[in-house]
């Protein structure tokens, strides 16, 4: 079975299943798994479905535990770690029939009026979105993506990215699209690392996502253009990490990925 999902918004209606229980499902994929990134941002969801409106997420840190079936819903199970004055802590586990497929922690913060620095900045040196074709070879409707340094060269991966569909003015919508987009680009960084790909034999490797963690730095539009800049930084043991940046198209600093891959050459 397969749910017909035609919008972000309907990919982020959870429905309620009892105390802090939540359920969710997505589209067919084409290469038969669930998307990391999909539960991820239903996972963020269903975390700030039990956080008061005030307070707003600040981190998130997930393990990919076992490979989601596209064909079956998805359980949300939100535990409240902790209320407090500042931060709110939640922790939630998503399960299938097999057993559980992602667990996150997720931290959320009371704004506060404290100093505002920037030491990251957007590369000027790549191109804009407006200069860019889309990609028509995507895998969704859901978001555009524009290539601003092609993935697999020489482990970095840039693209400008967006939701393709109006996301109103709800922060936490905003905040669950920049984690369904978090997921799309790190193992490419990571693949271009590779020996493999100096070689161009990059059919030779299988991988997945491992862990995966984001900072959310400044609340922006993620239905405007965000640049999303991957770099890989080394392999080893069959494990590769990528570390990324979000600019908006201004150079505002928005948000920092960070994700380890599984890399291993088919035997």
């Amino acid at each position: 079975m397969s749910w017909q999902i035609s919008t972000f918004a309907e990919l982020m209606a959870l429905e309620s299943h009892g105390p802090d229980t939540f359920v969710g499902v997505g589209p067919e994929y084409p290469w038969g798994r669930v998307y990391g990134g999909q539960v991820v941002a239903q996972a963020l969801r269903a975390a700030a479905t039990t956080v008061d409106a005030e307070f707003s997420v600040h981190s998130l840190h997930a393990y990919f535990i076992r490979g989601g079936d596209f064909d079956e819903p998805i359980r949300y199970e939100v535990d409240r770690i902790r209320n407090g004055r500042s931060f709110v802590t939640r922790r939630v586990i998503a399960r299938q029939s097999e057993g559980a497929i992602l667990n996150i922690s997720a931290s959320f913060q009371r704004s506060e009026d404290e100093a505002d620095v920037q030491t990251q900045h957007l590369d000027q040196a790549l191109a804009g979105p407006s200069d860019i074709q889309s990609d028509n070879d995507m895998w969704t409707t859901l978001f555009d993506r524009r290539w601003a340094q092609l993935g697999n060269d020489e482990g970095r991966s840039a693209a400008w990215l967006k939701i393709s569909e109006d996301l109103g003015a709800d922060p936490v919508m905003h905040a669950c699209a920049l984690a369904y987009l978090s997921d799309d680009l790190p193992t490419d960084a990571v693949y271009g690392s590779h020996p493999s790909h100096e070689r161009g034999d990059l059919d030779s490797l299988i991988g997945a996502s491992l862990d995966h963690a984001i900072w959310f730095h400044r609340a922006q539009p993620v239905d405007d253009w965000q640049l999303h800049d991957f770099s890989a930084h080394g392999l080893r043991g069959g494990r590769g990490l990528s570390v990324g940046q979000v600019f908006t198209t201004q150079g505002l600093h928005v948000a920092t990925m960070v994700q380890e891959v599984l890399v291993r050459e088919k035997r």
